[in-house]
């Protein structure tokens, strides 16, 4: 089935949306949201809370890309999961994909500014689309997904030392062009 006829399915409240997701995406949700909390338990409660999301959020809502959709979701969903056990769990990966990102992202110091996410946002966007497909790919797989730089440096067949100089590289090319858009780190 695809994604259109799914999003049919929830517009039209039928059940089946639900088994539909699940079997074209289900395994695809639990393996990026496992690769983040490393527990199957976890991954697997919010697998089922994106898709309680999904129900509640189509209609109104009719995306183009569903399994970006439910990405998104599922990426919001799992770092709330986390938030809230942060204290018991402790896990690093986060911790150390924002120390990374911490040095050429701007803090938002008042909920006055929180337009301003929109236009950081727009800036990284662009900055993002402007890359080298390889390059990009690198990015959104490090500080999106979540991969370990040893997993990157692996698929590459590159050391990890030269790929951490790479991401290094890419963090400050952002740096400069969130500094020449004139947003303040």
């Amino acid at each position: 089935m695809d994604d259109a006829e799914i999003v049919e399915l929830f517009w039209a409240r039928d059940s089946e949306a639900i088994a539909a997701m699940e079997e074209k995406y289900g395994g695809y949700l639990n393996s990026l949201c496992i690769s983040f909390l490393k527990s199957a338990e976890d991954a697997e409660e919010c697998v089922s809370d994106t898709m309680m999301r999904l129900w509640e959020t189509i209609p109104p809502q009719r995306p183009k890309s569903l399994r970006a959709y439910a990405s998104k979701i599922l990426r919001n969903l799992t770092i709330d999961h986390w938030r809230a056990n942060k204290s018991l769990m402790r896990d690093a990966v986060f911790t150390e994909l924002t120390v990374e990102l911490e040095e050429c992202l701007p803090v938002i110091p008042s909920p006055e500014k929180i337009y301003g996410d929109r236009e950081i946002a727009a800036v990284i966007e662009r900055w993002v689309k402007s890359l080298p497909r390889q390059d990009r790919v690198l990015f959104l797989r490090r500080y999106w997904y979540g991969d370990s730089v040893e997993e990157l440096a692996r698929r590459r067949g590159v050391p990890a030392g030269r790929l951490s100089q790479k991401l290094w590289r890419l963090r400050a090319g952002l740096k400069r062009e969130l500094k020449k858009e004139g947003i303040s780190i």
